[in-house]
């Protein structure tokens, strides 16, 4: 069976749930799955037999959690490929020749560095081993699920196309927010995801279907391929101590009508659905067609949260240049010292002044160039989100950057010459990035348009033969200097315009050579930089403090239709007051004490004056003082400068710990978590808040001990028996102790009397539950029965994709908390405590 060709002509059926169906043949809460599986050939062949005869053309296999890190959770981390080859075995004996088998990739439980202790070689690794076991025992196709995490996700994806031939379904898990446990929304995850190539993207669990049909739309609007989805049977309710899932067989085939309508090609279901459910959808769907999809093609950049979309009806974008260490003694220092510390602060800066990507060059002689843009891709990308262009033409340097990297980054860049483009486009390729490629030939820059034209044909053609596609495609037609080659100049906007109509190609312009050599540069800059946007550059890369520039950029995007209804231009500039002929115009300068902004009449004091008056002992901002620029730190969670600060602020300072713990700290992490409510922060940017705060209270814990230091209050917190997740629980555990909670953490599969124990010897004030399956929900009720048992003080805060409100009532817990942040807000309000 021929699965692409299937997939044109009907819609096909995935199957159903598969760890209910075990608990209800046997296994029980804290048995390993696949372990149970393999140990019962017989029970697992009729479970994939029902599903199959319910009408599904795909079978599952109980892979889920066959990676060496899952696995190393029952102590059989050296048996991964023993086991999965069984799982696919068992599988493959079911479906003879009447059904395909997908192998089943679970995510590891994992986090990536800098939020959890792994990196991308290690994910790659462990995918790896898992799929070459599956393919090797004769797997059909791998099916990658649940994924909360697009880098994780972006590991299986490259793992898989690297070490098999099989096609590949790639499902993302979204939260009610509509974004990944991570912060990635459905459209960002779509253009990571299409960019690697696999069979279908897709989506599955994340509640039911009606949770999943928005999710499905909006797949729907970007890319070429075809989309899967597999919802629960509705969210689970425990009733009578048993776990029911609300959507009827019936209700499912409704849904899988309407998700079919909005674009699905292969539908299934995920837990809590049967083989009643998959046989209801089935008839539903019978012989139906896939439903036409208006799509789009834009060109797209990303990072984990945000994305960029190239072409006609999109924004106006630009990249940031200014992290290139070219004649730049102090940020070349700081990438040669290691630090990082100037290219962060510039990446901020940069992203604050409005820059849609930057470019990262770590083009320092004699340094270790892999090493150093490894290092700087990380940092920028634990500050801010935003995507990156990574410079340089070395293959080591473009990989260190693209491994470091979780999105879809662009590579600066690749000429026309074979030898560089054999270098370049397999890792483009690889890593599923976009790729900028010069208008250089064997015989350097042409002079005419004409053939520029032609160069950028054959990086087109020579990148299509490597397997890209020609939205991954980016062409830069070369500025030249007015000073030098001023009849050159047009060429460049004439060799643009005729790349877009010519080629349908994204196009990219360093605009600012133009000026070289000349006075003024700006003007011309800005003069140039109009003619290329009307030309129909697409991102152009340019000095975000240039502000003649920026003007420029922003009254195009109004000329272009890009600025709908002026509604930036008028928000930038409602107050502006042009100079009149009669008044020197007033420009900015600042006072070189205390860097305060001033505003003075043009030709009445140098730029570099201060203004009389201002003396050094004019008082500093507020945003100067040392507990700003912890809080600051905080925020941001700029983990290589806190120890500095905090250092400076007892020493220098002499500020006593309790104050700055109270005065910076804590105002800086309660300012993440607004960010994170309001969702302008998503949960790396919170992590690496905390781990901030963490970091400095590494350095001043020993001082308040010795001053007596109070905490928030004491949390005993556990995984409950017979369920081993615990990433979650993990993240929760990192907040609260950075709000000032000592932290007892249990682990994972605890059982109720050890907690209940622990709970007596710590005096705790809250036991934190979590729970990630809903047959392991009942050890909750146990541990508070327990402490109204014992007549213990502690108060019970529970949590876990599971449960709800409703159910934490039911069971008489004090709290409920649906996400690491509502924990820590829930405990400060179990305790009393209320940071307005």
């Amino acid at each position: 069976m021929d699965l692409q060709t299937l997939l044109k002509e009907r819609i096909v059926i995935l199957d159903g749930a598969m760890g209910t169906l075990l608990q209800a043949r046997g296994m029980l809460p804290g048995d390993c799955p696949e372990l149970f599986g393999a140990e019962h050939p017989e029970l697992l062949q009729d479970i994939h037999r029902q599903y199959l005869e319910a009408g599904a053309d795909i079978i599952e296999t109980n892979t889920f959690g066959g990676s060496r890190y899952k696995l190393a959770e029952y102590g059989l981390e050296n048996r991964v490929a023993e086991i999965n080859s069984e799982l696919v075995t068992i599988a493959r004996r079911a479906a003879g020749q009447h059904g395909l088998v997908a192998a089943c990739i679970g995510p590891t439980g994992k986090l990536l560095r800098p939020m959890g202790d792994v990196d991308f070689d290690d994910l790659y690794e462990a995918f790896r081993e898992q799929m070459l076991a599956c393919a090797r025992a004769g797997a059909d196709l791998i099916s990658i699920e649940t994924m909360t995490d697009i880098g994780e996700m972006r590991a299986a994806l490259i793992a898989a196309r690297e070490n098999t031939n099989l096609p590949i379904i790639a499902h993302m898990s979204f939260e009610d927010s509509g974004r990944t446990m991570t912060g990635t929304d459905p459209l960002t995850a779509a253009i990571i995801m299409e960019a690697l190539q696999p069979l279908a993207i897709g989506a599955n669990c994340s509640g039911g279907a009606r949770e999943l049909l928005p999710i499905i739309q909006r797949l729907a609007q970007y890319g070429s391929g075809f989309l899967s989805v597999e919802p629960n049977a509705g969210l689970p309710r425990l009733v009578d101590g048993q776990t029911v899932f609300p959507d009827t067989p019936e209700e499912m085939a409704e849904y899988a009508l309407r998700l079919k309508e909005a674009g699905a090609n292969l539908i299934g279901g995920c837990c809590g659905t049967t083989p009643v459910h998959i046989q209801a959808m089935a008839r539903a769907l019978k012989g139906m067609r896939p439903s036409a999809r208006s799509q789009t093609f834009n060109t797209a950049l990303a990072s984990r949260s945000r994305h960029v979309l190239l072409g006609d009806n999109q924004p106006l974008a630009f990249i940031g240049e200014r992290i290139n260490p070219t004649a730049r003694k102090k940020l070349a220092q700081d990438i040669k010292d290691g630090q990082m510390q100037v290219v962060v602060a510039e990446a901020r800066k940069q992203q604050e002044a409005g820059a849609s990507v930057l470019d990262v060059n770590m083009g320092v002689p004699g340094i270790d160039e892999v090493q150093a843009m490894q290092k700087a891709v990380s940092l920028i990308q634990a500050a801010l989100d935003i995507p990156i262009a990574i410079d340089s033409t070395d293959p080591a340097v473009v990989e260190a950057g693209l491994k470091s990297f979780v999105g879809r980054p662009l590579i600066n860049s690749t000429t026309g010459e074979d030898k560089n483009m054999e270098k370049i486009l397999p890792l483009a390729k690889k890593y599923g990035a976009a790729v900028l490629g010069l208008c250089i030939g064997e015989k350097g820059i042409p002079d005419r348009a004409e053939d520029r034209v032609e160069v950028a044909r054959r990086i087109l053609q020579k990148s299509q033969e490597y397997g890209l596609r020609r939205q991954d495609i980016l062409i830069d037609t070369l500025v030249k200097t007015a000073s030098a080659q001023q009849e050159q100049v047009m060429e460049t906007i004439r060799a643009l315009r005729m790349i877009k109509d010519q080629l349908g190609l994204a196009t990219v312009l360093g605009v600012s050579n133009v000026s070289h050599g000349l006075p003024a540069r700006e003007i011309l800059n800005s003069a140039y930089l109009a003619m290329a946007w009307s030309a129909g550059l697409d991102l152009p890369i340019l000095n975000p403090f240039d502000e003649r520039m920026m003007d420029t950029c922003r009254a195009a995007a109004v000329l272009l239709g890009k600025d709908v209804n002026s509604a930036a231009y008028i928000e930038k500039y409602k107050d502006y007051k042009a100079a009149t002929t009669n008044e020197p115009a007033l420009r900015h300068t600042v006072c070189s004490s205390c860097n305060i902004p001033l505003l003075l009449q043009a030709g009445s004091l140098p730029a570099t004056a201060a203004p009389a008056g201002v003396t050094e002992t004019m008082p500093a901002p507020e945003e100067d003082t040392i507990q700003a620029k912890i809080k600051k730190a905080v925020l941001q969670g700029d983990k290589e400068n806190i120890d500095a600060l905090i250092d400076q602020a007892l020493h220098s300072i002499k500020l006593e710990p309790l104050d700055i713990v109270n005065q910076a700290m804590i105002p800086g992490i309660e300012a993440a978590g607004e960010l994170y409510d309001k969702k302008r922060y998503f949960l790396p940017q919170l992590m690496m808040a905390a781990e901030t705060m963490k970091r400095a209270f590494t350095i001043l814990q020993p001082l308040l001990a010795r001053e007596g230091g109070s905490h928030a209050g004491v949390i005993v917190l556990a995984t409950v028996e017979g369920d081993i997740h615990d990433i979650g629980k993990n993240i929760v555990a990192v907040l609260l102790e950075n709000y000032g909670f000592k932290v007892i953490d249990l682990g994972k599969d605890v059982k109720a009397s050890v907690i209940l124990d622990r709970a007596a010897q710590e005096n705790a004030d809250i036991i934190g539950l979590s729970a990630l399956m809903t047959t392991t929900m009942p050890r909750m009720q146990e541990v508070v029965e327990g402490v109204k048992a014992r007549g213990l003080r502690s108060r019970v805060m529970v949590g876990g994709a599971v449960l709800n409100q409703e159910y934490a009532d039911k069971i008489g817990a004090d709290a409920y908390s649906e996400d690491a942040r509502a924990a820590v807000l829930t405990a400060q309000k179990l305790m009393g405590i209320f940071n307005k």
